[in-house]
C-alpha cells in the first residue's frame, strides 16, 4: 500500500555541491548548494538563494566552479553551508581549505575537493535563484582517476544529502549496468 505524503522537496540522491566564487577583492567564497544537478548535455544548474553572497559573486564574475562533496570533505562541507561568507569572510580557511583559480574561468577550485566543474554563467533567475551554467573544464584529482583516467566513484566517496532525515549519506555499491540491464526487456 501507497501513503501520499504530500508536496516535499525530497528526492534522491541529492548530490553534495560546494559553488566557488570570487569577491570583488577576489577573496573566494564557497557555500553549500543543497539543490542542483545536470541541467543539459554540457549543463548544470545549481539553486542558490539570490540574497547570497554567492549569487552577487557569481552574477557580478559570470563563472563559478562546482565541486563534489566527499566522505573525507563532510564536515567541512556541512560548515561553508552554515556560515554566510558576509558574515565570515575567511570560512574558507575556517574549513582548512585551499584553492586556486581555475584554469578555464575565473573562479576558485577548492584543492581538497577531488572533483570540480569549472563553469560560465549561462542565466540566474533571481525568483528562483536558478543559476545556470555552462561546464567548460572537469577537473579531478589524479588520486580518484582508475587506470584508464576515468573518476572512479568509489575513490571520490560522494556523499549525497538526505533531505527526509537531514543527514549526509555515502553512496553505496554497484547495482547493475546502465543501457545494459534493461535490454532483456526488448
Amino acid at each position: 500500500m501507497r501513503r501520499d505524503l504530500g508536496p516535499q522537496t525530497w528526492l534522491f540522491p541529492m548530490p553534495v555541491l560546494i559553488v566557488g566564487t570570487y569577491d570583488e577583492n577576489r577573496v573566494p567564497n564557497v557555500m553549500t548548494a543543497a539543490w542542483g544537478g545536470i541541467r543539459d548535455t554540457k549543463q548544470i544548474a545549481v539553486c542558490i538563494d539570490p540574497g547570497h553572497k554567492t549569487a552577487d559573486n557569481l552574477r557580478r564574475a559570470g563563472c563559478f566552479t562546482v565541486g563534489a562533496g566527499t566522505a573525507e570533505t563532510l564536515a567541512a562541507c556541512d560548515y561553508v553551508g552554515l556560515v554566510s561568507g558576509r558574515d565570515v569572510p575567511d570560512k574558507l580557511a575556517r574549513a582548512g581549505w585551499h584553492a586556486h583559480p581555475g584554469t578555464h574561468v575565473d573562479a576558485p577550485v577548492v584543492e581538497e575537493l577531488p572533483f570540480v566543474l569549472e563553469c560560465r554563467l549561462v542565466s540566474f533567475d533571481p525568483k528562483t535563484g536558478c543559476a545556470v551554467g555552462d561546464i567548460v573544464n572537469v577537473t579531478a584529482d589524479e588520486r580518484i582517476l582508475d587506470a584508464g583516467g576515468k573518476i572512479d566513484a568509489e575513490k571520490l566517496d560522494p556523499i549525497v544529502f538526505d533531505p527526509v532525515r537531514h543527514v549526509y549519506r555515502k553512496l553505496g555499491r554497484v547495482a547493475g549496468t546502465a543501457f545494459a540491464d534493461g535490454k532483456k526487456f526488448k
